[in-house]
Parts: C-alpha cells; structure tokens; sequence
C-alpha cells in the first residue's frame, strides 16, 4: 500500500497544556482512518496539525512524502484539502463561488477560473448533491447543505488527501449517508486517503477501514473496526456501558449504550 498521509511522533501544546502527544499514524491510498474518541481527546487538533495549520511541538506530518510544513500555501492546497466543522455562515457568495475557491491554488496570476477549474466544481456540486443549489447564497442554505458545500469545495481541490473535522454533524441521516458514501466510492477506487474524525461509532463501523482512538491526547489503539470497537476498549475510553454485537446485515460491530 501506497502511504499518502504520515504524522511521525507529533505533539502539540496549546500554552502550556499539552493536547497531542507523541502520535503516530499513517493513512493509505484508497483507505478511510476514522479518529474516535471522547470529547477533548484531541481529535479536531490533529486534524489541524496534520494539515499543517497548527505547528507541532515535536514530530513531523509527511504530505506524500514531503514535510507539509515545509509546503507553500498553494502547494500543500494542491497536496491534501480540509473539511472543518460547518458554522452558520454570512456573506453574499453563492454555492458556486464558494466551491470555486477550492480551486484557488490553481488559478493564474489573474485570478480567472479556466475550462478546467469551472469542469471541478461543476462535477464537486453533482457529487454533493449541490447543482440545483449553484445560485443560492451560502448564507441562505441550513447547516447540513452548508456542510456539504465545504466537502464540494474540498473536492474541487482535486487533491489525494481529505481530512475532515466531524463532517456528518449537521447532516440528517440520509445526507449522512450519502456523503460517508461518496468518501467511500472516491476511495475504493484509490483516488482519495481519508482522514475523518466522527462522533458515531456506528458510523465509524461501517464506512471506515481502520479506526484511531484518541484518550487524553494518546494514541491508544488502531486497527480494523471489529478490533477497536470493543465493550471493553470503548467503555475504557468513554466510561460508558456499552453492548457491542455484529450487525445484523454488515456483521460489522454495532455499538448499543446500556441504560
């Protein structure tokens, strides 16, 4: 397997708290990694560090190879593109603008979109369900359409490397499935490595290939879905009862919260 995504020993202090510490992880070509872990662990930091926006204290991300620090802006763009959580936005740019600004990092010194970069996000807004959306003002659409334009904005990066920040919040179910089904067709076929961090174990269990559990800012156990979702590894990190049992259609591990 071709490794795309490597965070070599990475710690990361916010002040003086140390919120990351000494985490290693590589994400594949054609493979999803879902990070997990309870509130705090420092899931949404490791994002940030792993696309280069926060510094490490120690440790190294490799984009592909090369240290994303060591990256211009417009280069690491063109590497790896970034989903953050979706926050009710302002502004006048429609749907269609907005996405073009994934393709900033190709545009010429004019700044004018080509045949290429209009052909991207025309093909981002189809992926996400967003064409009949283009016109729209972003600041006129609900949480969950406003979720999905920073995934087709992502997506008109046309880079290899996606990380994405709890990207099925705003989503009801069908949105959440149809996107966590678009991220696994763009992978099966080996064009993305994928790098999420979720809240839903169950989510995590039946689109992910491997799992990472954050606790306290460690890196406590990685593996397939059946060796991490666990009674005994979720209940540890989550001090919550929990029943875990092969779903029924997938066999993959359901997790079921024990009142």
């Amino acid at each position: 397997m071709t490794v795309m995504l490597h965070v070599e020993d990475l710690s990361v202090d916010y002040g003086a708290r140390e919120v990351l510490r000494r985490v290693s992880l590589e994400v594949n070509a054609g493979e999803i990694v879902a990070l997990i872990g309870p509130n705090g662990a420092g899931k949404s930091t490791l994002i940030k560090a792993a696309s280069g926006v926060l510094k490490p204290r120690q440790g190294r991300v490799r984009c592909e190879g090369e240290d994303i620090t060591q990256l211009p802006d417009h280069l690491r763009a063109r590497r790896l593109a970034v989903v953050p959580q979706a926050k009710q936005e302002g502004g006048a740019f429609t749907v269609a603008q907005t996405v073009m600004l994934g393709r900033t990092a190709y545009l010429g010194w004019l700044g004018k979109p080509g045949k290429r970069d209009e052909t991207s996000v025309a093909n981002a807004l189809r992926m996400t369900g967003l064409t009949d959306f283009s016109e729209r003002r972003v600041a006129e659409l609900s949480g969950g359409e406003q979720q999905r334009v920073l995934v087709a904005r992502a997506l008109a990066q046309d880079t290899r490397i996606m990380l994405l920040d709890e990207p099925t919040n705003h989503l009801d179910l069908q949105h959440q499935a149809s996107l966590l089904r678009l991220i696994r067709e763009l992978t099966s076929t080996g064009q993305l490595a994928v790098l999420v961090a979720l809240h839903d174990l169950n989510l995590v269990s039946l689109f992910a290939d491997r799992v990472a559990l954050l606790v306290g800012g460690e890196l406590t156990h990685v593996g397939i879905p059946e060796e991490v979702l666990t009674e005994e590894i979720i209940q540890g990190a989550y001090h919550a009862a929990v029943k875990v049992t092969p779903h029924p259609e997938t066999g993959r591990p359901l997790v079921l919260l024990n009142l």
